[in-house]
């Protein structure tokens, strides 16, 4: 494992009692918002009764806290965000396509994509986007190997596999680009210059 690689695998410091008690407070926040949307009507019983589940859900449920040890990149983003609408509309219009063709029966495969970044984050962040775009969808995810299993729709042969795995580490180093540390960037650099040679 290169020190890259236990860079980016390796948790972030601790935080501090005021990081933590913020971000409680801002997940208090959340889950009130959609205590309020779940009913349709913010009003003044909506906010208290959705502070009190709230409560209740952070005191008997405690989230383990998710640590950030990047940047967010706003031009990295902002490419990000244009190749995955992109995206959404090529795998909308590729889905669509075989939906209406007349006799066509489309195959299926299901690949293991191992990541290049294994933190929670990471593998929570692709296996999101990649579960958003048509045509896709994760089955599981190993935590612990760094694994995500994605079922793909219409698999002609192993290129399209080849394919797929590309296209899910180009999601990942654009996910990293925007949003990850210093050395979660190098190591999807690295490990894409490695590929190409």
């Amino acid at each position: 494992m290169s020190a890259d690689e236990r860079a980016a695998d390796a948790p972030t410091e601790p935080r501090g009692r005021v990081g933590r008690w913020r971000d409680r407070l801002i997940a208090l926040g959340w889950l009130v918002l959609v205590w309020n949307l779940l009913w349709g009507d913010v009003s003044w019983g909506n906010l208290v009764g959705g502070a009190l589940v709230a409560g209740a859900v952070l005191l008997f449920f405690p989230l383990p806290p998710v640590t950030f040890g990047g940047r967010v990149r706003p031009r990295a983003l902002l490419v990000f965000l244009l190749r995955f609408a992109g995206e959404l509309v090529t795998a909308s219009a590729n889905v669509a396509r075989i939906a209406v063709r007349p006799g066509y029966r489309p195959r299926g495969a299901i690949i293991a994509v191992r990541m290049r970044v294994r933190t929670d984050l990471n593998l929570a962040l692709t296996a999101e986007v990649v579960s958003l775009v048509p045509g896709t969808l994760v089955v599981e995810v190993d935590r612990d190997a760094g694994v995500i299993y994605v079922h793909v729709l219409d698999v002609r042969g192993p290129s399209d596999l080849a394919d797929s795995r590309d296209r899910m580490h180009a999601i990942e180093r654009r996910l990293v680009r925007a949003s990850g540390s210093a050395a979660e960037v190098r190591l999807v650099e690295t490990a894409t210059v490695e590929k190409g040679t």
